[in-house]
């Protein structure tokens, strides 16, 4: 399911007050969308898309391929399997059964400091920094963390 405009608004917005300039990272970038217009809006980012699943990841590929963003590279890769020590923020719209998996990665492998934005699904058993609550027809929830 991609991330609608406004919901991608609102996480532009949080990235804007977090000032990120380093490693972006996006989990299941699924078309690629929200990945590209974070590269697009941070260009001292580092951007890279982790898609497991062909089909969304041949059509951001595709995307990149017409209009290239030179800061962003999209993996086809499972998530669980790389290292995000290396990460200063990392994004993900994921179910929340992934998200308990991915807390647990978290715990290991992110640096003191490092940004988690979160669309839809908490981390579970973290208390957000913050909710951002998107200007959609859901009211989406977009929570943010700071290890």
């Amino acid at each position: 399911m991609p991330t609608g405009l406004r919901v991608q608004r609102a996480i532009f917005d949080v990235l804007q007050n977090i000032d990120p300039d380093g490693v972006v990272v996006e989990l299941g970038s699924g078309w690629g969308t929200l990945a590209s217009g974070i590269a697009r809006r941070f260009p001292s980012c580092r951007v890279t898309a982790f898609e497991n699943s062909p089909v969304p990841y041949l059509f951001s590929q595709f995307s990149q391929c017409v209009m290239p963003v030179t800061n962003l590279v999209i993996e086809r890769r499972d998530f669980y399997g790389i290292s995000l020590t290396d990460a200063d923020v990392v994004i993900c719209y994921l179910y929340s059964g992934a998200m308990e998996r991915l807390r647990e990665k978290f715990e290991r492998e992110l640096r003191s400091g490092t940004w988690v934005i979160s669309h839809t699904f908490a981390v579970p058993a973290w208390t957000p920094n913050e909710v951002v609550e998107a200007r959609d027809l859901y009211h989406t929830k977009v929570y943010i963390y700071r290890v």
